[in-house]
């Protein structure tokens, strides 16, 4: 039960000074009403005459920012007072004010103060008094408001920047990515089409076309496959990440062997399935041994381990290859962000495969964790929600 204040009470508060007498003529002019919980006693920008003295109950005072954001400026009880601007000048209102409980208040209009007013100088210099400090109140949380959306502006304007340089850095690595498998390409077609090389050469020839068209595929899939991902959210089922790992495996096996990378899995024999899409799954899992293996010293190892625990079903790839540093962290799941060299390596890509794979867990549901250590490794751990199948009712 909220506490009822008595209007005699109330009065001196909101006219500071003024007399018995004085007040007594106030609560004759003014009268007393009962609002049910959500009714609106103010409403933003309409012009109004009333000033509010709440007896009992709670109000919310709120305000619209930027057309479409409500915000609660304050709650006020027994004691509190507001609309006293209507009094003095036909000045929309500034706030909207809703009962939050059973709410009764002590109400004096315009054409009621005037007529005290008429009679009471005290009460003229209290109004006036008060409504200072409120202008001045207001005029600060206007201050504090404008500065917390100059801040919100600048910060606005810093992403604005960083996603603008990264997709100049984009196109330009596109650009980059493309050329050079598209030019080896074409060089060797030309050969052939003009009969400049033959036997061993010509399949040599061929295989390097190939090898730098699949490049460009991989590329465009790569693109595209992001893309579908955000307009079209798979349908899950029971998926066996032994496979999946072992899939990979298999996958990644030459290009471990190109590296001088030895590629390992550490299989579950007891793990449950997940829910999810299996395509996706590997993509994202892919994506994990591609960095480990490039990123891999020669002799190096990347091994990839699966284990289960209070269900859920995790994934780890682990190497012992550049590691991250710690200012790099805070990017590496970012769309085209990619380390393009350390120390006198130079590494390919356009920094699509994290972001890739972070996309799917958060699709799934799932978590991916990072744990590394520059100079030592890394290691990226998928989450995964085992796979429960859904009981069909014939009811």
């Amino acid at each position: 039960m909220t506490t009822r204040r008595a209007p005699s009470k109330i009065v001196p508060r909101a006219f500071p000074g003024i007399k018995a007498n004085e007040i007594e003529d106030l609560i004759m002019n003014s009268q007393v009403h009962s609002y049910e919980p959500g009714a609106v006693l103010c409403r933003e920008n309409a012009v109004e005459d009333r000033f509010y003295m709440i007896l009992e109950g709670d109000v919310e005072v709120s305000k619209v920012i930027n057309n479409n954001e409500t915000r609660l400026l304050k709650t006020l009880g027994p004691g509190d007072f507001f609309g006293e601007m209507a009094l003095i000048h036909n000045a929309p209102r500034a706030a909207t004010v809703t009962a939050r409980t059973a709410l009764t208040t002590l109400e004096l209009d315009k054409a009621a103060f005037d007529r005290v007013l008429h009679n009471s100088n005290s009460v003229a210099m209290a109004m006036v008094s008060e409504i200072s400090n409120r202008l001045r109140q207001n005029d600060q949380l206007a201050v504090d408001d404008l500065r917390m959306r100059a801040s919100e502006l600048a910060e606005a304007y810093q992403k604005l920047a960083e996603q603008e340089l990264a997709r100049r850095e984009f196109l330009t690595n596109v650009a980059h990515e493309l050329r050079t498998p598209l030019m080896i390409a074409n060089g060797y077609l030309q050969m052939v089409q003009r009969g400049m090389v033959s036997g061993d050469q010509l399949t040599a020839g061929i295989d390097t076309i190939a090898r730098n068209v699949q490049q460009i595929v991989t590329l465009v899939n790569d693109i595209l496959f992001l893309q579908e991902m955000d307009l079209v959210l798979p349908e899950f089922q029971a998926v066996d990440m032994n496979e999946v790992a072992r899939a990979v495996t298999e996958k990644y096996a030459s290009r471990a062997t190109e590296r001088g990378v030895t590629l390992r899995i550490v299989p579950s024999p007891s793990l449950p399935p997940v829910s999810g899409d299996p395509k996706s799954l590997e993509r994202a899992l892919m994506a994990l041994v591609d960095n480990a293996i490039k990123f891999s010293p020669k002799g190096g190892e990347v091994k990839i381990r699966l284990d289960e625990k209070d269900g859920s079903v995790f994934v780890s790839v682990e190497d012992h290859g550049i590691g991250i540093e710690k200012n790099d962290v805070p990017r590496i799941f970012d769309r085209f962000y990619h380390l393009e060299r350390h120390g006198d390596d130079l590494f390919g890509g356009i920094g699509l495969g994290l972001a890739i794979t972070n996309q799917v867990i958060k699709q799934h549901q799932g978590k991916l964790d990072m744990t590394s250590k520059p100079g030592e490794g890394s290691t990226f751990t998928l989450t995964l929600k085992k796979w429960r199948e859904e009981k069909k009712s014939n009811e």
